[in-house]
């Protein structure tokens, strides 16, 4: 086979490309906030992602609404990710560190594709037991023609994860945001996952994008609207951008594993219909407006499917559902970012549930009063160190929220929250450090927080899937009723990036976690290493 006759490698780091990054730079912001050509969607990670978020929140781009939309070449990231450049003229050096392993371009199509992995081993010291993850799968991404691109990646794993993790997954009988467990081996469990979209840009002030993924809106480590904390969910995404506004009309499936189960028809179904509006107020501040209605599949008068009235993508959904006579439960909310300087952001959320005014202000603690919020700063360049990324979050919400009378109504999905891990009753503090040099990564998380835990067939309002209407009492109820609980976090995490296309890195990190009630006291100190392909977040700080 002569050289170059199968694959093309479609950059090459020398002056050429320096030129070419310049151009990039310079188009950067009107590729991500109008899509002139077809797009790829950035991927949810977290970790090796600071410098984008940085230029993202700098340029009014509305941060907000993620996954980021980014020109389909890696240089973008490259360029924001700035890892260091091995030089070497050897075309597998060059694959191996800089570029997708199979690369496939031409004007009219461009197809990569990757390996995807996670393989760790671990030491969970209190518990006195080892742990591993052995994750397999592949991603294949591309574009054909100037408006549509594709993506699709599958996950298969096996893995045994530290005591306290695997408490919760005996209990939800699901993977923290990867899925429903089957058991495995000696204390391990067997899971798989997959993910698609295909994404169609006609013009610059539409994006049409089908498939099934997450989805998160905010400005913060958490998001209180909806985040990507739970299991993938089939969804319709419809993006309008036009002068200071990018309008989001979300339509998704969603599961509810409680039983019944059918042999035919799978678990319960219910669907969500969801708006978010992000609109840049001027060059320091944009609002986001949020609104949803969860609804379920069926009701007593049998199959119902997707309510065709909350299809309107331009109308408020709360008059809608109080005019077809709906119970459903509608979700309302905001969030906030402010540009302190050019490295400093203040932001916010406001969620609301339900509430009754007069309740409100009679500050007797009604249970049905229930709405969340969030504060937070954060800072690039921190203390004016280069590359050092400080954030400070705050997040409360008080029992019930997000709760319904039936699960098959609350906001939650394959028995995890759909907006935060805790679901309700708690209060939490959050600091982030993240430093990078080159291709090193250091990364600290503390996290403190307050919750309520539920006593034996008692309601308290932490667990979203409990119906309401077994609540512990109308009155009285206050932010970590039930047990209360206390809990100590901290995270350190170094990594080494080897390709930044894919976030192929290496890693070394250790956990200690504190829980805390006023008969027990549980604490976990795990150490862990390994080779893992970073595309999404995974949330074990619970």
């Amino acid at each position: 086979m002569e050289k170059g006759d199968v694959y093309m490698f479609s950059f090459t780091f020398h002056k050429k490309m320096k030129i070419y990054i310049k151009r990039i730079l310079t188009i950067l912001g009107i590729f991500v906030s109008t899509g002139l050509t077809a797009q790829y969607y950035e991927s949810l990670n977290e970790s090796y992602s600071f410098k984008l978020k940085h230029f993202i929140d700098s340029s009014n781009n509305h941060s907000s609404i993620k996954p980021y939309i980014i020109p389909p070449t890696k240089s973008f990231y490259e360029s924001y990710s700035n890892p260091k450049m091995l030089s070497s003229n050897k075309k597998l050096h060059q694959r191996i560190f800089h570029e997708n392993i199979i690369q496939i371009n031409d004007n009219d199509y461009q197809i990569l594709v990757d390996p995807l992995f996670h393989f760790e081993w671990g030491r969970d010291f209190s518990a006195d037991l080892n742990t591993y993850v052995n994750t397999r799968g592949v991603q294949i991404k591309g574009r054909i023609g100037k408006n549509f691109t594709f993506y699709t990646s599958f996950y298969e794993n096996q893995a045994r994860f530290p005591e306290y993790v695997t408490n919760e997954i005996n209990n939800t009988r699901v993977i923290p945001g990867q899925g429903k467990a089957r058991n495995f081996g000696n204390g391990g469990f067997d899971y798989a996952r997959s993910s698609a979209y295909i994404s169609y840009t006609p013009s610059k002030y539409f994006n049409f994008q089908f498939g099934t993924s997450k989805h998160f809106f905010g400005d913060g480590y958490r998001s209180l609207l909806l985040s990507d904390n739970s299991f993938n969910y089939p969804f319709l995404k419809i993006t309008t951008s036009f002068w200071k506004l990018k309008y989001v009309n979300l339509f998704t499936q969603f599961q509810d594993l409680k039983p019944p189960y059918s042999s035919n028809l799978g678990y319960q179904k219910k669907y969500a219909a969801m708006h978010y509006l992000s609109w840049n107020v001027s060059k320091k501040l944009t609002i986001g407006l949020f609104e949803a209605i969860i609804f379920q599949d069926q009701d007593s008068t049998g199959k119902r499917g997707f309510e065709i009235n909350y299809l309107n993508p331009i109308i408020f959904y709360r008059p809608v559902e109080f005019s077809v006579g709906s119970p459903d439960n509608a979700i309302l909310g905001l969030n906030l970012k402010y540009k302190i300087s050019a490295s400093s952001f203040f932001y916010g959320q406001f969620i609301l549930d339900e509430f009754k005014i007069n309740e409100v202000f009679g500050g007797n603690g009604w249970w049905a009063n229930k709405f969340g919020y969030q504060l937070g700063l954060k800072f690039y360049n921190f203390l004016k160190v280069k590359n050092l990324y400080t954030q400070f979050e705050y997040n409360r919400v008080r029992p019930y929220t997000y709760a319904h009378w039936t699960s098959l109504q609350n906001y939650g999905h394959y028995n995890q929250p759909l907006a935060h891990p805790l679901g309700a009753n708690f209060w939490e503090f959050i600091t982030l450090l993240r430093y990078n040099r080159d291709r090193l990564f250091f990364n600290y998380q503390f996290i403190y927080s307050k919750y309520g835990q539920n006593p034996l067939n008692e309601n308290f309002g932490g667990n979203i899937f409990l119906s309401y209407r077994t609540r512990a009492r109308d009155y009285g109820n206050e932010i970590g009723q039930g047990i209360s609980t206390t809990l100590v976090y901290n995270n350190l995490e170094i990594s080494y990036l080897i390709n930044p296309s894919f976030n192929f890195n290496a890693y070394i990190g250790f956990t200690s976690r504190i829980e805390t009630t006023p008969t027990n006291r549980n604490t976990t100190n795990f150490f862990y290493f390994g080779l893992r392909t970073s595309i999404n977040n995974y949330y074990y700080d619970f």
